[in-house]
């Protein structure tokens, strides 16, 4: 049964640093129970945050970084190394600095990969790159013990946008074109897949996100507003600074 938990933070700073050492313990956690861990990483100005607080925690180091699968939420389907990509952003902030084991690494593809521009051919190797990791009791997508999801400021999570019809989409990965926010053309996960992962982390913070945070937990569809929509097979933790909480009325 899903539980749903809100977690609020006095600063972005605190929420970094929260958002970090959670992130580690639940890593840690998942290789005592399964031997392996699996995240889903996100991107965006709190990411980066979370990211190089990670780096800098010392527990990092409690990591078995060498049985960590990484994967991504979404992306911006530009060339590789393209400062815009939430790859490069990560890679940027934390992954080059641990030990990882490259094959457990899955960047979305790039514009200038081996699909060359055309993203729903990327949509469709990513999708397959899913089901191959995907155990022999699964359909098409594997474990994902945490999938962390920035909410933006009209309630996107991933590359899911308001009204828009990627949100339909019942495929595991969808190109996006025509995004309103840029670049216009993406790749992401769909709500489907979203929704498989043991627990959801939707982080936000500042007062630009406490409208679309406030509707997505009091009520608002997932047309309307994206974050609404997500939730985690186990639990589903908003984590959010005050400002960004501002609209979340407390629980009697």
């Amino acid at each position: 049964m899903t539980g749903t938990a809100v977690v609020v933070h006095a600063d972005p700073e605190l929420l970094a640093q929260a958002v970090a050492a959670r992130l580690l313990v639940r890593l840690i956690d998942a290789q005592a129970e399964r031997g392996e861990a699996a995240v889903v990483l996100t991107g965006g100005r709190i990411a980066a945050a979370v990211y190089r607080a990670v780096r800098e925690l010392p527990a990092r180091d409690a990591v078995d970084w060498s049985r960590v699968d990484v994967w991504w939420g979404d992306e911006r389907f530009l060339p590789a190394g393209d400062p815009d990509r939430n790859e490069t952003q990560a890679r940027k902030a934390l992954l080059d600095a641990l030990p990882l084991a490259p094959e457990r690494v899955h960047p979305m593809p790039a514009s200038d990969g081996p699909d060359g521009p055309d993203p729903e051919a990327a949509a469709v190797r990513y999708a397959a790159t899913l089901a191959a990791a995907a155990g022999p009791d699964t359909a098409m997508l594997p474990y994902f013990d945490v999938l962390m999801l920035g909410v933006g400021e009209d309630g996107h999570v991933a590359s899911l946008f308001p009204e828009h019809p990627a949100g339909d989409e019942s495929r595991p990965v969808s190109a996006v074109r025509g995004s309103p926010k840029p670049p216009p053309v993406r790749i992401t996960l769909t709500r489907p897949a979203l929704n498989t992962a043991e627990e959801v982390w939707l982080i936000a913070s500042g007062t630009d996100k406490a409208r679309a945070v406030g509707m997505a937990l009091h009520g608002a569809g997932a047309g309307q507003v994206p974050a609404a929509g997500v939730a985690g097979v186990r639990r589903t933790r908003w984590l959010l600074d005050r400002a960004a909480a501002a609209e979340v009325t407390p629980s009697p």
